[in-house]
């Protein structure tokens, strides 16, 4: 935990900006969004949904078969096809990589939706899209990207805000005690532990450990020792979440530098406006004067 205890979602300054703005904070944001790339090997085939009848409806499990399997070209297509407002460069950079690694996790053959998965990419979508101009934009640019994995937004949504209000009212022992209480969230946790302790399905990626991350920071669970037991609890790998949540801590650092650049280039333009116009407005004046002269003097 002591890895990653530095880490605050409270970091990212808000920022505003032309929409149309394309600067080099974009690309040198995306330069370093390799790190957080999804660990894939094979893509799964993908034909419907369906609910668990042990746990809480919000576990869902994809199926699979080979001739539904979109192209990357055909998720992103269909992301550029629901939202089709320019979206600046230092946004829209991470935003085309990150779909792309997570169409290659969405359609792997162990894919299994979660909440934990969802409050994940929840918090790095809302982390990323701090700031943004429009809060209505930013809200359709969601939508649009969720739709394009053909998954559910507002399911995204309500297993995120399920789970926040969940860790809110833990503690550092309650948090990791799950097993051994009744509750929805409970069944979503030990329905992900039975799956990633090899008894069905499931795909462990960066959001995942994202999502582990934010259960601890709303429970205030500061101890070192927590985030270990929460992931001997689940059966997942401490060493992977530590390494990805690194990753992560990366990423937002990059993101910072990248929309403080932004902003820089913002307020550099807006002051040069502001001067051009002061300047048109001086050689107005000067020309009245003259005109004014100038009719005097007939």
């Amino acid at each position: 935990m002591a890895a990653v205890s530095s880490l605050s979602f409270s970091t990212i300054g808000q920022i505003s900006g032309d929409r149309k703005v394309n600067v080099s904070s974009g690309r040198y944001l995306a330069s370093n969004f390799d790190g957080f790339r999804f660990r894939t090997s094979r893509l799964c085939h993908a034909v419907g949904v369906r609910v668990s009848a042990t746990v809480s409806p919000s576990v869902i499990h994809c199926m699979s078969a080979a001739t539904d399997v979109p192209t990357v070209s055909e998720t992103k297509s269909n992301f550029l096809k629901a939202y089709k407002r320019p979206i600046p460069s230092v946004y829209n950079s991470v935003l085309q990589e990150l779909i792309v690694q997570q169409h290659l996790m969405r359609y792997k053959r162990t894919y299994r939706y979660d909440a934990v998965f969802a409050l994940g990419f929840v918090t790095v979508f809302d982390q990323l899209m701090e700031g943004y101009p429009s809060d209505e934009d930013r809200d359709a640019i969601f939508q649009a990207y969720i739709k394009a994995l053909k998954e559910d937004p507002q399911q995204y949504r309500i297993d995120a805000k399920k789970l926040e209000e969940w860790a809110s009212a833990q503690t550092s022992s309650s948090l990791v005690e799950f097993p051994s209480r009744d509750g929805e969230v409970e069944a979503i946790l030990k329905d992900i532990a039975e799956r990633a302790g090899g008894k069905g399905s499931f795909s462990y990626s960066r959001f995942f450990a994202v999502g582990l991350f934010r259960l601890l920071e709303l429970a205030n669970a500061t101890e070192p020792t927590v985030l270990e037991k929460l992931c001997a609890a689940l059966n997942i790998n401490k060493r992977s979440v530590d390494r990805d949540l690194d990753v992560y801590r990366n990423l937002l650092s990059k993101l910072v530098q990248a929309k403080e650049l932004l902003k820089e280039y913002v307020d550099r333009e807006k002051k040069k406006r502001e001067e051009r116009s002061e300047s048109q407005k001086a050689n107005e004046a000067v020309k009245n004067c003259l005109g004014e002269y100038q009719y005097i003097g007939q």
